[in-house]
Order: C-alpha cells, then structure tokens, then sequence
C-alpha cells in the first residue's frame, strides 16, 4: 500500500514517558489539507509556533529549574533524540502553510543549542502563503546574548525577549541560583539593542515575597529606553517547582503599585491572541506618552486568556503540545524519520488543530487557583519553554 492508501497512527505520549497507554490520532488521505487557515474546535486560529531547541539551561531558577530536580545527575535528552535543524525546519515550514505566521524558539536556554544561527538562518527564509516573511523570535536568559547578538540578527532573527527578574544583583544571583551576575544580561540587552534585534522585550517572573520589591526598580529602569517590560504572574507549570498561590501577585496589584509613582494607561492590544495587557505610561494630560514606552502584564493565574489562545509548542524532541500546560504530546518526530510524505504530515497537523480544545486556564479559574486546576501530570516549562 501506498502513504496515502494505508492508515497511519500518530501516538499521543506524556513528557519523556512513552510508557502510558494514551489516545491515538489516525493519519488518511481524507485529512485537511493545508490553506493557510486553520481553526481548532473552539474556533481558534493557528498563528504562533514555540519551538524548543533543548532542554538544557545554564540558570537554575527555582520556578522553572529548581536545583533539587535539576541537579548533576539530571538525565538530559541525548543529542540523537532532538530534532536536527532541517527536521525542524521542516516541519515549521509545514506549520507556515497552515497558517503560523509566527515563530518563537525557546529552551531550556535556546543560546545553549550549538550553531543555533544555522537554524535560524533556515526558519528566516520560509515564506507565509501571501510570500510574507515571518515574525521570527527568540527567548533567552540573556546569559550569552552579549557574544551572540550580531551574529542572530547576521542570520535572520528579528528580535529577542530576555528573562530577567530583578536589577539588585543580590536578588538576581538568589533567583537564578548559579550566581550569575545581573551586569551581564543588562550588556546581552545593550548588545541586542545594538544590533538591532528590537522592539525588545524583558520579561519578569514576580513571585511575592522574593522579588516584588523589584517592581518599581525595573519599572523606572526600562521607562525611556524602548525596551517592553512585563510582568508575569508566577504559574503553575509542571510539578517540580513548589508552586503556591500566595506567592503569586496578581497583574492589578502590579498596576496598581507601578501607577502610585509612574501613572499608566491602558492601550489596546497589539494582536489578537496577544497574552500581555498593554499599559502605557501618561504625560502630564493623561494620554499615552509614545516616548517614555509601555508595559505589560501576562495573567497567566489570575485571568484566564484561552478563548484566544493561538499558540503551539514543538518539544526539542518532536512532540506537539497544544497547551502550555498540557500533560500530553503528539510524536511527530517519527512521522519524520517515518519516510512519511510532507502532505501526510501537513494533514496529521490540520487534523490535530482541528481537533484542540484545550483551555487549562479557564478550567483551573472555575475550579479556583488553589484547587491546582485540572488533574494530570503536566510538562515541565524547561522542557517546553514559556
């Protein structure tokens, strides 16, 4: 029998566990086929590809690597299983003709992934339907991005987003937990601006009673220089990072402590599917101040943004999740060392987004914050990225 002629089985398997006897997915010849449009099941469009290029990282931050699970003897993916650049490549060209328009790569720490501009090199010369280039992104601790930033925007990357959780040196060194010093992600952030990898965007993990006395220091730092900063709500990604919802601040009081010195307003969001709030910062008449720049916030606990949601994420090594805080994955890396046909895999992808009806979110606000949400042994951010 032929490809197309013959059933095939795409399996559903949970993080780094093969082992669970979970739902399949059928691959026929029937299956849709790609136009550059594609809903899931709640009416959703696919817009927003994260691709994570390893799972390792050389920050240790306790909501994301906590030193306890993440220790020497950690047992890391083996080069063989991750995803070559051209099996990437590949597949994200496939996931362009579906209608993803953007691509974000993620970790673990991306920096980390040898030869990473190569990569990025190929992703940048895809084309949207409409001949578009995309939106091509990378998220990083900043750590390498000094060294590393001309040669990203050399290769075709068009900007960066930075985590970083605080100014005060002490505090910084405390989080990330490999005592690595905040003077050196603040020269990656010079170095990209420099390089012209912008507008670029700093991201904060505000956890209460660690680091949200830093607020207002980074608020007045990033205020006048261009640079985005947001705010997000410290969330319950996977198991192993003690998450409690006392330590989480919700985004309004956020607001409401950088509005008391620097007086903000809300802006419109830049794009539908959009996870941050926009505010700006006010001139003295109380209009948006495009010179002194914004901020966001990303309620990830306190307010739920399913209903939009068009993102999916690809894991270093070829599984396909639909949720950030999903508990399983769809293998397409055997699709891809599976002699299968880029029109069988195309339509596995169509059937799958069709299929998506994920909304952790909404589900964990009905049941409340503290109750953990739904059940299920979710993935871990450092093997999905963020």
């Amino acid at each position: 029998m032929t490809e197309q002629s013959s059933p095939r089985i795409i399996p559903v398997v949970g993080h780094r566990d093969a082992g669970l006897a979970l739902p399949e997915i059928g691959l026929h010849a029937e299956l849709p086929s790609a136009n550059g449009v594609l809903n899931d099941a709640r009416g959703r469009p696919l817009h927003d590809l994260r691709i994570s290029v390893t799972d390792r990282c050389n920050f240790r931050c306790s909501y994301c690597m906590p030193k306890a699970t993440f220790d020497k003897d950690y047992p890391y993916l083996p080069h063989a299983s991750l995803l070559s650049f051209e099996e990437i490549t590949r597949l994200a060209r496939l996931f362009v003709q579906q209608g993803v328009q953007k691509i974000r790569l993620t970790g673990g720490e991306p920096l980390l992934r040898k030869n990473i501009e190569v990569l990025i090199g190929q992703l940048s010369s895809l084309r949207t339907p409409t001949g578009l280039p995309l939106d091509l992104t990378l998220t990083t601790n900043g750590s390498l991005l000094a060294r590393k930033a001309c040669d990203l925007k050399a290769a075709g990357l068009k900007r960066v987003t930075v985590s970083l959780d605080g100014l005060d040196d002490a505090v910084f060194r405390a989080m990330n937990d490999v005592d690595f010093p905040v003077a050196d992600v603040l020269a990656g952030l010079d170095a990209a601006q420099a390089a012209g990898l912008g507008p670029i965007k700093v991201n904060m993990v505000v956890k209460r009673g660690t680091n949200d006395h830093e607020i207002l220091p980074m608020a007045r730092h990033f205020k006048n220089t261009g640079i985005v900063l947001r705010f997000i709500e410290y969330m319950d990604v996977g198991v192993t990072n003690g998450w409690r919802m006392q330590e989480v601040m919700p985004s309004a009081e956020v607001i409401d402590r950088i509005h008391s010195e620097l007086p903000l307003v809300p802006l419109e969001a830049s794009s539908t599917g959009e996870t941050a709030q926009r505010w700006g910062y006010a001139d003295a008449r109380g209009q948006h101040d495009t010179a002194s720049g914004e901020i966001g916030v990303i309620s990830s606990v306190t307010q739920a943004f399913c209903g939009d949601c068009n993102r999916a994420r690809l894991s270093t090594e070829g599984r396909l999740y639909l949720c950030l805080f999903a508990s399983q994955g769809y293998d397409l890396k055997s699709l891809l060392r599976g002699a299968t046909s880029d029109e069988a895999i195309s339509a596995a992808l169509g059937r799958i987004w069709q299929r998506r009806s994920d909304r952790y979110s909404e589900l964990r606000s009905s049941l409340g914050a503290d109750s953990g949400g739904p059940g299920g042994r979710r993935i871990e951010m450092s093997y999905i990225g963020g």
